[in-house]
């Protein structure tokens, strides 16, 4: 494996030789969204959905639908680290000197 899917797999704990794996998400934040879910279910459906049901809900979730926003993700961060590498391109430029005009050419 390169380094490169080392630092990834490492960083996102994501993808690791092809396997999709789920991302860690801390209980607190899963417990939130899963009440999300259930408050989504009673509201515009008018339907009461479990916890475990909004849990396997959102545990397909994250493995059907996650994987396209991780890669938009991935995609909004390429873009701004592109602009912004054009940014230091240009600063670097504006430090080079002047090598004609001398006074012994």
């Amino acid at each position: 494996m390169s380094l490169f899917w080392k630092q990834q797999n490492k960083a996102a704990n994501y993808i690791h030789k092809g396997v999709v794996k789920l991302i860690s998400i801390p209980k607190e934040m899963k417990d939130q969204m899963i009440g999300r879910i259930q408050a989504y279910f009673e509201e515009e459906r008018d339907e009461e959905i479990g916890e475990l049901g909004a849990d396997l809900l959102l545990d397909i979730f994250m493995k059907e639908l996650g994987p396209y926003y991780y890669n938009q993700g991935i995609a909004d961060a390429k873009a701004l680290v592109e602009e912004r590498w054009g940014s230091v391109e240009e600063d670097i430029e504006a430090l080079k000197r002047s090598t004609g005009g001398g006074r012994y050419r």
